[in-house]
């Protein structure tokens, strides 16, 4: 959905034989097809010995970002690859990690809101995605196939969503064509504390 952009990793089939086959790609034939390997960027060995970024899983203040907490603020950090949450009382935090863009061209930045939410999404490609991706299908109904998990938070910025993944190997990781993805446990509790008119804000 977006330049929504999320899609989760499976594996990318190149077909070959018939005039049939080839008339109809592999990924139309299988949705699950479009969470390739290839949507995803690897991080390195987890053998090796790597400094890791530990403010991924820092509290914050809400005040460096947002003036009041009317109907609660939503911040994502890209950089960090974290969700955090403020209820509206300002008493009540949750931090999530998250999946962020596959690259910078990918990523939006600065504030937005909730304008709507959808329990079992269903999914489309955005126009640039079908370019990228032509054999991508057209539509995804809500599922165990759906990149979008269980439960979306649609922003103003058209094609950009807050949403579950079915592939929790995109947590944590440069993984979206520009939403941010969470574990689905993760997205439905988000989903049952933030209402439409939360605050939002990508840094």
């Amino acid at each position: 959905m977006s330049d929504n952009r999320f899609l989760r990793p499976g594996r990318r089939s190149f077909l070959a034989g018939s005039a049939a086959m080839l008339a109809t790609p592999a990924i139309a034939q299988d949705p699950s097809a479009v969470n390739s390997a290839a949507t995803t960027v690897g991080e390195r060995d987890l053998t090796e010995s790597v400094r890791r970024n530990i403010s991924s899983f820092r509290r914050l203040d809400w005040q460096p970002y947002f003036s009041n907490l009317k109907n609660g603020a939503v911040l994502v950090d890209i950089d960090s690859r974290a969700l955090h949450f403020w209820g509206e009382e300002g008493d009540f935090y949750k931090l999530y990690p998250s999946s962020v863009p596959l690259t910078e061209d990918l990523t939006r930045r600065g504030r937005t809101k909730i304008i709507r939410k959808v329990e079992g999404p269903d999914w489309r490609p955005t126009p640039s995605m079908l370019e990228r991706n032509p054999e991508w299908p057209e539509y995804i109904g809500p599922g165990p196939d759906n990149p979008m998990g269980t439960h979306a938070l649609y922003l103003t910025w058209t094609y950009y969503r807050i949403h579950g993944t079915h592939d929790t190997r995109k947590i944590g990781r440069q993984s979206s064509n520009g939403c941010i993805g969470l574990y689905n446990e993760h997205i439905a509790e988000l989903f049952s504390l933030t209402k439409v008119g939360t605050q939002v804000l990508l840094i």
